[in-house]
């Protein structure tokens, strides 16, 4: 059983496993990436595992320190295929931060993230 709620994009939240998604996109996928976790055709899911993209850090600012927050990506599903790891993100929409972060996030560990 679905439970349902809109958000800003026009998705509809759901829940699973008693587990809160953004979508319903994302719900099915996780039921998905459930199944094949059970059949052993992958292993070790984790979903929101946050990245660090650009760590804390202060800077001086008309003679005051200013400390500015990381920023971070959080991926909605990590698991290995194999002996791959797989970063997973469920896209109904890229937004612009999106693609900022994707970038970011390769620069910084050398993968990429798999658009689902």
């Amino acid at each position: 059983s679905i439970l349902m709620i809109k958000n800003k994009y026009k998705a509809k939240k759901a829940v699973v496993d008693g587990i809160v998604f953004d979508s319903r996109k994302e719900a099915k996928r996780y039921t998905e990436l459930k199944k094949l976790e059970e059949m052993g055709s992958i292993r070790d899911l984790s979903l929101q595992v946050q990245f660090e993209l650009i760590p804390s850090f202060e800077i001086v600012i008309d003679g005051k320190k200013r400390k500015r927050r990381p920023i971070t990506y959080v991926a909605d599903f990590v698991y290995y295929r194999d002996d791959e790891k797989v970063i997973e993100d469920v896209k109904g929409l890229r937004t612009p931060v999106y693609k900022i972060k994707k970038k970011l996030f390769e620069y910084r560990y050398h993968e990429t993230i798999r658009e689902v």
